[in-house]
């Protein structure tokens, strides 16, 4: 297995430009391929999980100019041309859901299929919905996961659809973003709706798609039945998440460093994890497009609910191993059922690096130890937040090694080299 060693991190300091966000990447394409009209498409992200999306549309026969990945055009025409194929979207959820929830409503027959892992996370939650609208949909493995056969079904919206919150906002997102092509309808959320700001994203962008959804105090949902317009050209912001760990370096070692791509105009709910930064202490500023932290010495400890930010979240239990005492994270028991189970792999690595950690099926409490232990290897189980965020390590005056670093191509190909270019041993 490929290994990377970080040599100790004495102070990080400077500007990093973001690559786009994964999460309105995958939406905008989808939603451009829907549309009717040609969609001009800035600032995607190029990484591995908008490339499967972006093949996946592609052998459904969307139209879609990649000459300039900078500027990609891609042609609608109201719905999915191809009514046949198989497709395999490795372990990028933000593919696999919505595009389930679009064939299924669409009409076709279709084998969706992903990694080992993308096998191992729950589907049940967005198919039963389905099924109860008419989408015939079947388990080719094991009942209530990936893969999926989709069949045409018979498609008909009676009532409010029901769907659990709880355990992934992805599957009502798919739900939101297929309904106005089964003719509109309501959907009711049943039990807590987790990561709400990831629904405002697909919210966000399906008005600029020509659809406008009446959300009822995030209990119910109502759809209209109305046609996605190509809005001609669309702007993709960087990505929220990846941010959060140049903020973090910047509160951990000094700073400022100062982030370009999200700011207090943003649309992406992480960028509430400057708030956290606050919290513990850091020197926070915000401009339209910017975020820049810096350090005001060591950081304070924290208990807080952060399960309306459930990626940066990761960040922040890094960031507890440079606290004054132990802090907790509440309500991210959506961490189960991620590219791995993240409460299990992040306890288990912070350990290594001499935290105490107690870990329940919602929460991490995090005692930081009085020096990091030096020399660990951090292994990564194919997850690119693993990898990214326990880099942060190195601002402990230790080095580290992280097993697998490649695996950040999932969102964020060149990290490690951006990471070093605002290092400074």
């Amino acid at each position: 297995m490929k290994a990377l060693q970080l040599a100790p991190i004495a102070r990080a300091e400077g500007i990093v430009r973001l690559p786009g966000s994964k999460s309105i990447s995958n939406r905008v394409l989808l939603l451009a391929a829907l549309a009717k009209g040609k969609t001009q498409v800035y600032g995607l992200l190029d990484a591995d999980d908008t490339r499967m999306m972006l093949d996946a549309l592609l052998k459904l026969d969307i139209r879609i100019d990649t000459r300039d990945f900078s500027r990609l055009v891609v042609a609608g025409e109201g719905g999915i041309p191809k009514k046949k194929m198989d497709l395999f979207l490795g372990n990028a959820g933000t593919a696999f859901r919505p595009l389930t929830a679009v064939l299924a409503v669409t009409g076709g027959e279709y084998r969706l299929s992903g990694v080992p892992r993308m096998h191992e996370r729950p589907i049940r939650d967005l198919v039963g919905p389905l099924r109860s609208i008419g989408a015939s949909i079947d388990y080719v493995g094991k009942d209530g996961f990936p893969p999926l056969a989709i069949h045409p079904g018979k498609i008909a919206v009676k009532g409010h659809i029901k769907i659990r919150g709880e355990v992934s906002s992805q599957y009502l997102s798919a739900l939101l973003i297929a309904l106005p092509l089964a003719g509109g309808g309501s959907i009711e959320v049943e039990g807590e709706l987790v990561s709400k700001p990831y629904v405002t994203i697909t919210l966000n962008m399906m008005r600029k798609f020509g659809v406008e959804v009446a959300v009822n105090g995030w209990r119910s949902f109502d759809v209209p039945g109305f046609s996605y317009v190509a809005p001609t050209e669309i702007y993709v912001e960087g990505d929220a998440s990846s941010a959060s760990y140049f903020l973090a370096a910047g509160a951990i070692a000094g700073g400022p460093v100062r982030v370009v791509g999200v700011g207090k105009e943003s649309i992406q709910g992480d960028i509430l994890f400057a708030e956290v930064l606050e919290k513990m202490g850091a020197k926070v500023e915000f401009g339209s497009d910017w975020i820049e932290v810096s350090s005001a010495g060591k950081l304070k400890p924290v208990d807080m609910d952060m399960n309306h930010i459930p990626d940066a979240a990761m960040t922040a239990a890094v960031a507890a191993l440079f606290a004054e005492g132990p802090s907790v994270i509440r309500n991210i028991g959506s961490w189960q059922v991620k590219e791995t189970d993240r409460i299990t792999a992040m306890a288990r690595e912070l350990r290594k690096l001499g935290a105490t950690v107690v870990e329940g099926p919602d929460f991490l409490k995090i005692a930081p130890p009085a020096k990091l232990e030096a020399g660990v290897a951090i292994d990564t189980y194919d997850d690119h937040r693993i990898a990214m965020c326990f880099s942060l390590a190195a601002l402990g005056g230790v080095p580290v090694t992280i097993n697998d670093p490649d695996c950040v191509a999932k969102t964020f190909p060149a990290y490690f080299q951006v990471l070093a270019d605002i290092s400074h041993h």
